[in-house]
């Protein structure tokens, strides 16, 4: 594994065995980094040491104590993803789940695993089906059909880890799963473009979700995208609450009535719309007629994006990892410098936020 981390770290900084050499003075020749990567060789303390510092990633990223892998990542083939890219998203994934998974263990909670709503992922038949199973998901994890006020919450009781991070501009999200050498069972984690506005990062994670539970055997590689696709509508936007809010069958719809529903499901003003022609509310016509007139520009920007309201400005964010470390301190089960180290914030950063700022400065000033 410590030959796996530092290729996949030396991709993610774009750098030849040469290159890194140089990057180090020469300490190590690229031949030795060369025999690293295929674990025929395996560096002293000094130049472990090095290594992080030129490829800039911790030491115990490098070791990789817990035995984490990633698997399943998958960017759908999205055009111009370079392996660059690709290595600095895989690289930055795993950092974050290992601080994750080693507070958990700190905390001796079991939240590293999770359960499937269902036994094994479902074979549909049709791009349709993932409608029933989206209802079915609601009523497993006892939702209702009321609006979700917070995707990020729910994925994260639901036993997922959530990561908010800058990812390459064609990619919204993608989803993988950890293993660990010693775990029973692998940890699902779900990754979205923090790039993207706040509607799109929820359809993005209940698109995910989709994938993770849909059998892609029966259908091609495109059923498949309108399966997710179907899946994240109908489950933020179940058909029953949502014709109950705008009528059965609509040949018209006002731009006022339609931002007021988007507001109401979080969703994005294209989603709504590519919805209410799903369950049959408005017709291909019209859904064609809004994206040539008033809608023609919702594909690529938000109307009225709830970012704009100021309440909303820090909408969604994925704090349960903050929260176990802050836990942590709080009990004394870590050092300051620990918590630091994790949350990845300057030590007096931290400790303002366990004491408060008036208690932290006051401290200072003794």
């Amino acid at each position: 594994m410590l030959g796996e981390r530092i290729k996949l770290a030396r991709r993610k900084a774009g750098y030849s065995l040469r290159n890194l050499a140089d990057r180090m003075g020469g300490r190590v020749s690229a031949q030795a980094i060369g025999k690293y990567e295929r674990g025929e060789m395996v560096p002293g303390s000094d130049n472990l040491i090095a290594l992080s510092r030129a490829l800039e990633v911790s030491v115990p990223y490098l070791l990789d104590s817990q035995g984490i892998e990633l698997t399943g990542v998958d960017f759908r083939a999205q055009a111009g993803i370079t392996g660059a890219e690709r290595a600095r998203v895989q690289t930055e994934v795993l950092e974050w789940v290992e601080r994750y998974l080693q507070i958990e263990r700190i905390l001796e909670l079991d939240d590293g695993q999770w359960e499937m709503p269902f036994a094994e992922p479902r074979k549909l038949a049709s791009v349709q089906q993932a409608e029933s199973l989206a209802e079915e998901v609601r009523n497993r994890w006892n939702l209702g059909w009321d609006p979700i006020p917070n995707v990020t919450e729910l994925f994260e009781e639901q036993g997922f880890k959530v990561l908010v991070v800058g990812l390459p501009a064609k990619v919204s999200g993608f989803t993988c799963l950890v293993h660990r050498s010693q775990a029973q069972s692998a940890v699902p984690v779900v990754v979205v473009n923090e790039m993207c506005s706040i509607e799109r990062r929820r359809l993005t994670m209940v698109h995910e979700l989709g994938h993770r539970l849909i059998d892609p055997e029966p259908l091609c590689t495109s059923e498949e995208e309108k399966a997710a696709t179907r899946f994240a509508g109908a489950f933020l936007m179940p058909k029953e609450h949502l014709i109950r809010e705008c009528g059965r069958e609509r040949h018209k719809l006002s731009y006022q009535e339609l931002i007021d529903l988007k507001q109401l499901y979080k969703v994005s003003g294209a989603a709504l719309l590519v919805r209410l022609r799903d369950i049959g509310v408005i017709s291909d016509a019209y859904l064609t007629y809004a994206f040539q007139s008033f809608a023609r520009t919702w594909r690529s920007q938000e109307p009225e994006s709830l970012e704009r309201d100021p309440t909303c400005a820090k909408l969604e964010p994925a704090q349960r990892f903050e929260r176990l470390c802050h836990r942590a301190l709080a009990e004394g089960l870590i050092s300051l410098s620990k918590a630091a180290e994790l949350l990845r914030r300057p030590v007096k950063v931290v400790e303002s936020e366990l004491k408060g700022p008036v208690a932290s400065d006051a401290d200072h000033h003794q």
